[in-house]
């Protein structure tokens, strides 16, 4: 993420914040990027400098202005008109950490070999919410190269209790 998709990102947060709008406006660039992922030709067409600069921004008016909040669309004009509507998914990104941070949500990320159950997330979810003080937001995907165990990453730190890790602290002991 570059320093100018956080400080755009920043921006935006700090206006949803004075409009106590935080989650309306995530929600917003959410629906926004799922459907310039559904529609990458659009975004090239927003991006193109063969097209006037002023057709460009009617262009995101047409598309969102009746849906979307005001602000958030006029957050996509100017990210349109600076040569910047590319970054919108970095911009949104810094935005999401800042939402996080502000209602004191942790999104751990879990890596295990097989799915994780209902009761397992739930416990795990506890679990974590107990040690770090905050909400906490599972993202569980299934990765065999940890050959079993967990490995958890949150609020920028890394649980790993995975078999892999393991068996590597092992063989450091035993190669010293």
């Amino acid at each position: 993420m570059t320093e100018m998709s956080k400080e755009y990102g920043t921006a935006l947060f700090m206006l949803a914040k004075e409009n106590n709008e935080q989650k309306g406006y995530a929600q917003a660039l959410d629906e926004i990027l799922a459907q310039f992922n559904a529609n990458p030709e659009y975004v090239e067409l927003l991006a193109s400098p063969s097209i006037p600069k002023d057709e460009r921004v009617e262009a995101i008016e047409r598309a969102f202005g009746a849906s979307m909040p005001e602000h958030v669309v006029s957050f996509l004009k100017l990210l349109c008109e600076r040569g910047r509507i590319r970054q919108l998914a970095e911009c949104a990104e810094a935005y999401n950490k800042l939402l996080e941070e502000d209602m004191k949500i942790s999104v751990a990320r879990v890596r295990s070999v097989i799915e994780l159950t209902v009761a397992e997330r739930k416990a795990l979810k506890k679990k974590l919410e107990k040690m770090t003080g905050r909400t906490v937001e599972l993202e569980c995907v299934i990765d065999t190269s940890i050959l079993g165990g967990l490995s958890i990453e949150i609020d920028g730190k890394i649980i790993d209790g995975s078999v892999r890790h393991r068996l590597n602290e092992m063989k450091d002991v035993i190669s010293k």
